[in-house]
């Protein structure tokens, strides 16, 4: 059974979102108020943190930062009731892994869920001899996937779920391109237009965190009109 964290202040919202978790055989933790929803992430493990951002006591923005800093990679859904990108792409710069602006449907909510559960579960699973392999090293990049922890020379890297999963995919198909759309759907598990800009921007902190020069990219490539590559061996060698 897996464990959800709701934080959201509108009690409405949050009966209605645990009852369609526990439909989901979720057990569900409910808080209304931003710093003891905090507190509870660092006391207990959950599979799901689903976050509003308007918050008392503490923002919800300020929680996902907190989370992050606490090493703690818990797949992160942020609910927010603002329509502006900054804050979407403030909830994903400080290290959310989706989000949906209020109101959405439960529909929309629950698919949302499965497709981070899907995602989680796929990989966790292992299918191809280089996805088995343990330790993947490439150049100074070394990835140990059962701890899901990545070392650049020797130095460790604090990666979001995301981001993980991302290089993890990457790494495990050098050469191969993916288009945003394949990333969105083998990434995050769900397909919908017009979210090129969730994974541009997960792509530019990934590489901020793995490229010691953001103009000139070693590892994840851009495939101009296409998407994105991780390099070959020969590349990143030469």
């Amino acid at each position: 059974m897996k464990h959800v964290l709701v934080v959201e202040d509108d009690k409405d919202i949050t009966e209605l979102l645990s009852i369609h978790l526990k439909d989901l055989s979720c057990k569900v933790t409910a808080m209304h108020d931003g710093e003891k929803g905090y507190l509870h992430t660092q006391k207990n493990k959950f599979d799901l943190i689903v976050l509003d951002i308007m918050l008392p006591t503490m923002d919800g923005l300020e929680i996902c930062r907190r989370i992050r800093a606490d090493k703690n990679i818990t797949p992160i859904l942020m609910l927010t009731a603002k329509s502006e990108e900054l804050d979407k792409v403030l909830g994903l710069e400080v290290g959310a892994d989706d989000y949906l602006t209020k109101p959405f449907s439960v529909r929309e909510f629950i698919a949302r869920v499965k497709a981070i559960f899907r995602r989680t579960e796929a990989m966790q699973s292992e299918t191809t001899t280089a996805e088995k392999a343990k330790h993947i090293l490439f150049g100074d990049v070394e990835i140990d996937r059962e701890r899901r922890k990545v070392q650049i020379k020797g130095k460790r890297l604090e990666l979001t779920a995301k981001e993980f999963d991302l290089l993890l995919l990457f790494a495990t198909h050098p050469g191969k391109t993916y288009t945003r759309e394949q990333l969105l759907e083998l990434v995050w598990g769900y397909q919908f237009n017009g979210y090129d800009h969730t994974v541009n921007t997960h792509i530019n902190r990934l590489r901020s965190k793995i490229e010691e020069d953001m103009s000139k990219p070693k590892y994840i490539l851009t495939a101009w009109g296409v998407g994105y590559r991780f390099a070959e061996m020969e590349e990143i060698e030469s």
